[in-house]
């Protein structure tokens, strides 16, 4: 029974993303169809074989390597945080980002995540049928990030048409980063993390080919590269060589540029987790002065519980589920996973898949005001109004993704 709500959730996410389609008759339902059948059948064998699970497998344990080795760092600064029986989540979750955001940029600096995203980039857009742009920039923030991956492709975004640029703006908030993906992996089951990441990536494509369908003519349908960014630190920064390219950064100075963003990113992250927690607990108690039941959580709970009991839950299992997915939106996915973390190996296989996969995504309130900040110092008003002015399906294409991931996973863990 719950396999068959489990299936019948997954047509109503699809129906949902047809019903708030802006342009229906445009839909390109060959491409859809295909993107859908495909992802359904990565999510299977990422789950369900040997090999796919010894893929997953191996990730993870590359994953964890990393993160043994970005401790070593910490425990030579602060080896009582590390020589303890329970690391606390700054120094267990966080502090591993300043070994791995640099590691992942020196692959940048010397051309090989560039080309990988490059060729899977245009692989994806020949197995999809999808613009060619849209293929590679889903593959991109995958590895870079939503504002990271926007940056690299200034030049781009400037060229394409404002319904172009709204598609990129929603796909953003589906995104994860590759430099964090091992503090996930010590929250959450790092199996589902790693199924869930490019499982998202064919999500993104299909619901804005189904919320924000844009026909490509075959001209404009071009493919940016890493050198786009060139372009740009031409434009801005105008220091080039001889032939009229630009200088490449001393790597030092540029492993010390990466370093200190790392340290940034550390800073914001754990500002935005200390604040939202205390919010909500502010807000649950003010709800509490007018009926001890009430809370966040609950609120929220009964909101998102539809969508939850389609994943094929039980019902105490749907209403925990739901309240998880409601405060992951209002805050991030740090603040579930560090609520979950000490007991989700004692949930059931699929109430574990369905959830870590909803929580691997940046979409949250937050990351709509990231992406709209981006794009305004970007592009020029026409195509910042425009995506100001659909802000609604931003949230819309980053929610839907989020449970189109978990209930594709879902299917195949019981």
């Amino acid at each position: 029974m719950y396999l068959a709500i489990n299936i019948v959730g997954l047509l109503v996410f699809l129906l949902i993303g047809w019903l708030c389609s802006k342009d229906k008759k445009s839909i390109n339902w060959r491409g859809v169809v295909t993107m859908i059948i495909f992802n359904i059948v990565l999510a299977w064998f990422l789950t369900s074989f040997s090999i796919g699970r010894a893929i997953v497998s191996g990730a993870a344990t590359m994953f964890d390597q990393l993160m043994q080795v970005a401790y070593q760092g910490i425990k030579f600064a602060f080896p009582s945080a590390v020589e303890t029986k329970q690391m606390d989540w700054f120094f267990q979750v966080l502090m591993p980002i300043l070994m791995i955001v640099p590691l992942f940029d020196i692959l940048t600096y010397i051309g090989i995540l560039p080309f990988i995203i490059k060729w899977v980039g245009k692989g994806l857009s020949w197995l999809t049928g999808q613009p060619k742009f849209e293929s590679f920039f889903a593959v991109e923030m995958m590895f870079l990030g939503n504002t990271e991956a926007l940056a690299v492709s200034s030049l781009q975004l400037k060229k394409m048409n404002a319904q172009r640029n709204l598609t990129l703006a929603m796909m953003s908030m589906s995104c994860v980063t590759a430099s964090i993906i091992g503090s996930y992996t010590e929250m959450m089951p790092a199996q589902y993390i790693l199924t869930a990441i490019p499982v998202n990536v064919i999500n993104a494509l299909i619901v804005t080919a189904l919320l924000n369908p844009v026909k490509v003519p075959k001209e404009e349908d071009t493919i940016a590269t890493m050198g786009s960014s060139e372009a740009v630190a031409e434009e801005e920064i105008g220091d080039t060589d001889k032939n009229g390219k630009p200088k490449k950064e001393p790597f030092f100075s540029f492993l010390g540029d990466s370093i200190l963003g790392a340290g940034k990113l550390i800073l914001i992250i754990t500002a935005n987790v200390v604040a939202f927690v205390a919010l909500a607990a502010l807000i649950n108690k003010v709800l509490g002065l007018i009926n001890p039941w009430l809370s966040l959580e609950h609120l929220l709970g009964i909101i998102m519980y539809p969508f939850a009991w389609l994943m094929g839950l039980s019902h105490e299992n749907a209403f925990q589920f739901a309240q998880y997915m409601g405060t992951k939106l209002v805050t991030n996915e740090f603040v579930v996973m560090g609520q979950v973390t000490k007991t989700i190996h004692t949930f059931n296989p699929h109430y574990q898949a369905v959830l870590t996969a909803f929580v691997t995504s940046f979409a949250n309130f937050s990351t709509l005001g990231m992406i709209i900040a981006a794009f305004k110092g970007m592009v020029n008003k026409e195509k910042n109004d425009l995506i100001s002015k659909n802000v609604i399906y931003l949230l819309i294409s980053g929610i839907l993704v989020s449970l189109l991931s978990a209930a594709m996973i879902g299917l195949f863990v019981w």
